[in-house]
């Protein structure tokens, strides 16, 4: 490698006049793709969306019910709407109108408050002039104030046209321009624009069929909003309206793919919760700040005969086609109203009878909308809503209102919810059957294939989903586990001390080393590349070591094992470690009401529960430190670590794969500078007592 000195130089000329500065809108011409997403025909759609969107959100106020869209045969772009119409008088900071500063002012806008908007599509006020920036020509009319009010831009740059066209003579020129008189109640903006050829690829061409389909999705979501989309590029000028009345109850009509077993049923609640937001303080510092939100749920469900489910999630009119919140919480609540439904109807749960989600969403079609002002989304794209109270209301209010209808005593409801309740029961008896086959023939296949190890303490459950594999560290603890365990759905894997550290090892040492070895071949799905999830034979993988630093280290080596070559089952959230108790309180004369034997899990807590049976008069022998998992008899590792019904796991989760990649291998890596510093500097955070010595 060249030292630096020999590296050749082509310039040593680095001064601030160097440096390049972008100002205005030059930003987006020099990056158009940073605020499009690309120059093709994504590109020209995006443009065109959001200058619908500003229409769309004064309808979603309340304000104008009609936007026509005209492509024009000269290559123009022409949005109409009867709402409000772009604020015309001046803007008190720029000294601007209310034109010039939405169209070519970046982050400028109505909708960063609750001011002027409630619940929009645009957030982030580029919209419209990014559009101004990346056209070579854009007029817009406002109708405001009895009057009609005119400006044009090139690229951007106010000023005067003369004549039709982007090819027309340009003067540079600030300010609106006062058109003629309107009727004192007419309001109202039209837009017109020309994208600019320097800018976007030759091919790139707008697309009829996605225009049609966004406006007639747009037309649901608004109720009673009229959409005209006009296309005038050929000689046969084609031109289709969208309007319903009926909004998303129609539009889950629309969507269904099969004969209804349901009508559609609509699911609205409102409510409100508290979101801390940092905001300005009059000092122009950063303060975090409580924001009381509204919330408004409105969701149309409707079952079908078949077994597909068709699902379309919006927040305010932006698609969330990956889900988020909204989402996450609708199939929380949809499983708890058919849990609780069916707990309640004689006649329809058999022994053995269990539903999840996905038997709820078995020929589903449904369409959630929320509607909240300033939503939190994941990533730039709005694909994935992240406001997290959203989803504890959502499902609060799907179980409320479907709760409801599939419990209601009205004769026209009662036997069409005990139809749904038994298609639902159906499809999770239909999956059990299937899923319990398979896992007979893969079992059956394992052990006519290979040998399992010999110290596997293997469950009698063929169900792969119920089925649990601890990994229990040392043989002295697995008398106690053995004895512990249900056997019925509860497997046993001894390991000896702690594994190898694969996260240093290569592929070839970790196959080679047993207790890694065994690991992967009781599970039976694989490792690396080649891991399948659906292979896997049980549903949970649960950790259980001392609670010790020697235990906190093994549980260490194996989570760099499964994340580092089994990371699907992590990402699935299906591996877990137990949490053993540390102390143990055994009650003298408990007073009634009272355990006669209470569990601890850290110092802390048993420092509180101490002070609370002294301060009660409870008296209690000196507590047992557990130091070990052997120290447990049969009867108090069940009910404290094993038994589902009282222990306490703890999910292993990769939120973000990436960091979590960097976490194993400053811990688990070769270099031992960044994990001797995370080490220096985590030392003084920590309290001396904690120490185990």
């Amino acid at each position: 490698m060249q030292s630096p000195k020999n590296v050749p130089h082509t310039n040593r000329d680095y001064e601030a006049k160097n440096l390049l500065v972008l100002e205005g809108l030059e930003a987006v011409r020099k990056r158009p793709a940073m605020y499009i997403g690309s120059t093709d025909t994504r590109g020209l759609m995006h443009c065109l969306w959001e200058i619908i969107d500003n229409s769309v959100d004064e309808a979603l106020s309340g304000f104008g019910e009609t936007i026509e869209i005209t492509l024009g045969q000269d290559g123009s772009v022409t949005v109409v709407d009867e709402a409000r119409g772009i604020p015309v008088d001046k803007e008190p900071r720029t000294g601007l109108s209310g034109v010039e500063v939405v169209y070519t002012k970046l982050h400028a806008g109505g909708k960063f408050g609750n001011s002027s908007y409630n619940a929009t599509g645009g957030l982030h006020g580029v919209g419209a002039s990014v559009v101004n920036a990346l056209s070579s020509r854009l007029d817009v009319e406002v109708d405001r104030n009895g009057a009609t009010w005119a400006m044009s831009f090139r690229r951007g740059v106010p000023g005067v046209f003369d004549g039709d066209g982007p090819e027309a003579p340009f003067t540079p020129q600030g300010g609106l321009r006062k058109m003629g008189k309107v009727a004192k109640g007419k309001t109202g903006t039209r837009v017109r624009y020309w994208t600019d050829q320097q800018i976007f690829l030759k091919d790139a061409q707008l697309s009829l069929q996605h225009l049609l389909d966004r406006a007639r999705q747009t037309s649901f979501l608004v109720p009673g909003l009229k959409i005209v989309v006009n296309d005038n590029r050929t000689a046969e000028r084609t031109s289709e309206e969208f309007q319903h009345v009926g909004g998303i109850t129609e539009f889950a009509d629309y969507l269904a793919p099969d004969a209804p077993l349901t009508e559609v049923l609509r699911l609205q609640g409102r409510d409100k919760f508290t979101e801390t937001v940092p905001m300005l303080d009059a000092s122009g510092s950063m303060t975090a700040t409580d924001v009381e939100r509204d919330l408004e749920v409105d969701i149309a469900v409707r079952w079908g005969t078949s077994y597909d489910t068709v699902l379309k999630s919006f927040v305010n009119i932006i698609s969330t086609p990956k889900g988020g919140t909204h989402v996450s919480g609708f199939e929380r609540g949809l499983l708890k109203a058919f849990t609780k439904s069916l707990e309640g109807t004689r006649g329809i749960l058999k022994n053995g009878d269990e539903i999840i989600r996905d038997d709820c969403l078995e020929g589903l079609t449904t369409v959630i909308t929320v509607r909240l002002a300033e939503p939190q989304f994941e990533g730039q794209t709005k694909e994935v809503l992240g406001t997290p109270p959203v989803q504890r209301l959502v499902a609060k209010v799907v179980e409320e209102e479907l709760g409801a209808w599939l419990t209601s005593s009205k004769a026209a409801v009662k036997p069409i919810a005990r139809t749904l309740m038994e298609k639902v029961v159906a499809a999770g008896r239909t999956r059990m059957q299937a899923r319990a086959h398979k896992e007979n023939q893969r079992r059956k296949n394992a052990l006519e294939s290979s040998t399992l190890p010999a110290k596997l303490k293997d469950c009698r459950s063929a169900d792969g989903e119920r089925s649990e594999l601890f990994i229990v560290e040392g043989d002295s603890a697995l008398g106690t586990a053995n004895v512990a365990r249900n056997s019925e759905f509860q497997a046993l894997l001894p390991i000896r001390g702690k594994i190898l550290n694969v996260q240093r090892a290569s592929v070839g040492d970790m196959l080679k080393n047993a207790e890694c070895a065994s690991i992967i071949q009781v599970l039976g799905a694989g490792s690396g590349r080649s891991f399948d999830l659906d292979n896997a034979r049980y549903g949970k993988v649960i950790f259980m070591a001392d609670a010790d630093s020697d235990g906190a280290h093994i549980r260490c080596l194996l989570a760099t094992l499964f994340f580092r070559y089994m990371r699907p089952l992590v990402e699935a959230g299906r591996v877990f470690s137990a949490v053993p108790p540390l102390h143990r309180f055994e009650l003298i004369n408990p007073k009634r009401g009272m355990e006669k034997y209470l569990y601890t899990y850290s110092d802390a807590e048993y420092q509180r529960k101490a002070a609370e049976l002294t301060k009660k008069g409870v008296n209690f022998k000196e507590p047992q430190r557990y130091k070990g998992l052997g120290e447990m008899d049969a009867h108090q590792l069940a009910e404290t670590t094993m038994d589902p019904r009282h222990r306490m796991l703890r999910r292993l989760t990769v939120d973000d794969a990436a960091e979590a990649e960097a976490v194993f291998e400053m811990l688990m890596g070769n270099d031992v500078a960044p994990r001797k510093e995370f080490i220096v500097r985590g030392a003084y955070t920590l309290e001396s007592d904690r120490i185990d010595v």
